[in-house]
């Protein structure tokens, strides 16, 4: 009934991850789960779960992430519940809405984004060992109140 190729047939056609390929989730999807990528990925429609990317994460103005996201770089229109972590540039765009902690090498927020949560600037180099003073801090304060 269906064709069928070998091993050897199919391995030939199926194209290493990172190959500069980007996954789209689009408007009207919604998607319950984590997500890993080695390239990059764009959510334009509602996504429960965590982002796991090594390269940049892109949330569109109709798009909505509920969970942790991970990545490069990452420009957000939308909206995020959850913590976000970007070893690189994490842009926060106008009409954003963002509930939860930020960690990021270089943070740019434009003027009508909307930010909730604290804002952590780490570096290449010494960026893991900041992002657990600032986790011990968070602890501490939430403790003290």
């Amino acid at each position: 009934m269906f064709n069928q190729k070998s091993k050897s047939e199919t391995t030939g056609d199926v194209s290493a991850p990172g190959t500069g390929a980007a996954t789209i989730i689009a408007a009207g999807t919604t998607l319950k789960g984590d997500i890993s990528s080695n390239g990059d990925i764009r959510i334009d429609g509602h996504l429960q779960g965590n982002i796991q990317c090594q390269a940049k994460v892109v949330i569109g103005s109709n798009g909505s992430v509920e969970g942790d996201i991970s990545g490069q770089q990452a420009d957000i229109m939308g909206k995020v519940s959850g913590t976000i972590k970007v070893k690189e540039l994490l842009q926060l765009k106008g009409g954003s809405h963002v509930n939860g902690n930020l960690y990021a090498g270089k943070l740019q927020i434009e003027p009508s984004a909307n930010f909730n949560g604290q804002c952590h600037m780490t570096t290449a180099t010494n960026g893991q060992v900041n992002e657990v003073v600032a986790e011990k801090k968070a602890k501490e304060l939430q403790k003290a109140s």
